[in-house]
């Protein structure tokens, strides 16, 4: 693809703090190889000022932005515009300039979570997993992104293990479809929602760089189970590793930040990105 003629364009994400986010390396990566004559820039902005900033992105150039904390759920009342996945997630991370004035918003995790599982799982269980019990670790807003994902692939039962029982309830309460597909285990018998499942996402921050580790018992977990930790920082934790060496298909979290980039990037910049190793490294190389 040969560079953009006339405008330039620009995109960037906003967060307090932003200064550790990775999209710019990631979107970065994308301009330069296809050339594209565009900027992705890292814009701190302070919670009480993110409506004054969101209303001047049009006048200020921008095609959109992504969202990082804390201002994902705020933006839901400052935008013109949300589609559903954005609702029934409760939070924005994409917003794009429509028509040169509005802003629309959309929440691209779901997106990335299943387009990174559907990358990494082999193609002999590839077909079966979305058909056995998914155990989600966690209650917050990465959980409701992958039970949003998880409901829309077609998985029905799911159970949801939280060390607050409470938030799990109002997970389950407030998303919808999720209600007669779930059931809510305690998290002192986390190792026993294990059994039969044919697939384990870790939606929590345990077990990341700075955080207590996540303590938990696979002896139940089937071996042909697919493990997934949304943490990848760092890449490989220690969940990952104990299910590697049981034998469990592992995918790690890098993949689910990758692919929720790549529909903001289209949006803004007119071109569907590829994800692929050449990213994968560029983005490690930040870390």
């Amino acid at each position: 693809m040969s560079a953009n003629k006339g405008e330039r364009l620009r995109a960037g994400v906003m967060g307090w703090p932003v200064s550790h986010s990775l999209s710019p390396r990631l979107h970065g990566h994308w301009l330069a190889r296809y050339r594209i004559d565009g900027s992705y820039d890292a814009i701190a902005v302070e919670p009480h000022d993110l409506a004054d900033a969101l209303s001047r992105l049009a006048e200020r150039g921008f095609k959109g932005v992504n969202l990082t904390v804390p201002h994902k759920e705020a933006a839901l009342a400052l935008v013109d515009r949300i589609d559903e996945t954005a609702q029934r997630i409760g939070a924005i991370n994409t917003i794009v300039v429509e028509d040169g004035v509005s802003l629309a918003g959309t929440n691209t995790d779901a997106f990335g979570f299943i387009e990174n599982l559907r990358n990494h799982v082999p193609d002999q269980i590839a077909d079966g997993w979305s058909a056995r019990t998914a155990t989600v670790l966690g209650a917050g807003g990465a959980a409701r992104a992958v039970c949003t994902a998880l409901l829309d692939s077609g998985v029905r039962d799911i159970r949801l293990v939280n060390r607050t029982p409470e938030r799990a309830a109002e997970l389950v309460e407030h998303l919808p479809g999720l209600k007669q597909h779930a059931t809510i285990c305690a998290w002192d018998d986390r190792a026993g929602a294990l059994v039969g499942a044919g697939l384990l996402v870790n939606t929590t921050v345990l077990g990341m760089a700075g955080q207590k580790p996540l303590e938990l018992d696979l002896a139940d977990l089937p071996h042909d189970a697919i493990v997934n930790d949304i943490v990848y920082a760092p890449l490989e934790t220690k969940l990952l590793t104990q299910a590697r060496q049981r034998g469990n298909h592992v995918v790690d979290g890098l993949g689910m930040l990758l692919h929720q980039a790549r529909p903001g990037f289209r949006a803004w910049f007119g071109t569907d990105p590829v994800v692929d190793d050449g990213l994968r490294q560029a983005v490690l190389a930040g870390m």
